[in-house]
């Protein structure tokens, strides 16, 4: 049964809010996050060779009188913190500290209650700490001329601004050893939106390259009830997951393909052998290629096999609907001109540990490139048309 389109799932995004200018802290302030307890044995991602600023542990008690009034609360999690965001509405968002992870976006729903519309999983380490994973994260990697690399790990809390009445903005920042390179995400929390913007600043003489996504994890009931709506003709390429630090990928996913190349049995994120494996694609004959792109034909797209794609042409804004939930979410995008999907297929229980579906705004196939003395903004934007 086919479900039509409506462009009721297709708002106009604005701009985030800038009336107000931001409180900020000074990143290397006394009381900005420390290096949480944490600790991700999957690091798929292409680790950095250059560190970020390590950071003193965390003051709750400070950052509560420092902010009160702006809704937004602190709760210890180890050396770290978790924000807490509340509109008057009812909408909720939390964000970990100093891992910068997006853990929890709760909406108001049309049948007057709250629906947790991010998915995170919690299991133990190895070395007995926590492993939290899913949400919405960032898995970027930022590489100099010279091959210099760094990604961002640590996030410093670097201000925030609004009304419980209003909107919410809490801005993080994470920048390199040197500081050449400056990346500020600025989390907004309206009353039927939830937005993450991008600023990479490069103070560098010379390019950097940059290549990463958006990540976000979006709670279903099974992915065997949910559709991608408005994706129809739509160039994409078949490729591996997004293996970062935070990603859920089933331990069987991707063993029963079969494909000339063997994309699917090399699970190595987007770092340079996965590259390496990009480019061997492209070398492939004119047959083999078909078996790795493609043109969506479908408008409702039913998201029950398991799928890992990067779409190169797509709208800026399409609708994931959740039949089994009832519920729906836009997702919109800003400066990335790739989207990346993948679902983990609907041979898992419903609303279990694989329960969901994993959305990027992404620079993956082409990456961006930044010159000296310059900055790149982007932006992802959950809108809840359920209210």
């Amino acid at each position: 049964m086919s479900i039509a389109y409506s462009s009721f799932f297709s708002p106009t995004f604005t701009a985030l809010p800038s009336t107000k200018p931001i409180a900020k802290l000074n990143p290397l302030h006394p009381y900005s996050p420390a290096t949480i307890r944490w600790n991700n044995p999957r690091r798929d991602f292409q680790l950095p060779s250059v560190a970020s600023i390590p950071y003193p542990p965390i003051n709750v008690d400070y950052l509560e009188t420092e902010f009160n009034g702006h809704g937004v609360s602190f709760a210890s999690i180890g050396d770290g913190c978790v924000v807490k965001m509340k509109l008057d509405n009812g909408s909720l968002a939390s964000i970990m500290l100093p891992s910068g992870l997006i853990t929890s976006y709760k909406a108001p729903m049309w049948h007057e209650g709250l629906l947790e519309l991010l998915h995170t999983v919690v299991s133990e380490a190895e070395d007995g700490g926590g492993v939290i994973q899913g949400g919405v994260s960032l898995a970027f990697k930022c590489e100099s001329q010279e091959g210099v690399s760094w990604s961002p790990s640590n996030w410093a809390l670097y201000g925030v601004t609004g009304s419980p009445e209003e909107f919410i903005q809490v801005e993080l920042i994470s920048s390199n050893r040197e500081r050449m390179v400056e990346i500020k995400h600025i989390v907004t929390l309206r009353q039927d939106v939830l937005s993450s913007e991008l600023i990479i600043t490069n103070s560098n003489t010379t390019g950097i390259r940059l290549m990463g996504s958006i990540v976000s994890h979006l709670a279903v009931s099974t992915p065997e009830a949910t559709y991608a709506m408005g994706l129809e003709r739509s160039n994409f390429f078949i490729r591996p997951p997004i293996l970062s630090n935070y990603s859920i990928v089933p331990p069987d996913f991707g063993k029963t393909k079969k494909t000339a190349s063997g994309i699917w049995q090399i699970f190595s994120g987007w770092g340079s052998k996965n590259l390496e494996i990009v480019n061997d694609a492209e070398k492939m004959s004119y047959e083999s290629r078909e078996e790795l792109e493609g043109e969506e034909d479908d408008n409702n797209k039913q998201l029950t096999e398991e799928m890992s794609r990067i779409y190169t042409c797509a709208p800026t804004n399409f609708t994931v609907l959740d039949r089994g939930r009832r519920n729906s979410v836009v997702v919109a995008r800003e400066g990335f001109n790739e989207l990346y999907i993948f679902s983990p297929g609907s041979n898992h229980n419903s609303y279990s540990k694989y329960a969901y579906i994993c959305l990027g705004q992404a620079a993956l196939l082409k990456p961006i490139t930044l010159a000296p003395e310059s900055e790149w903004r982007a932006a992802q934007h959950l809108h809840n048309p359920n209210m």
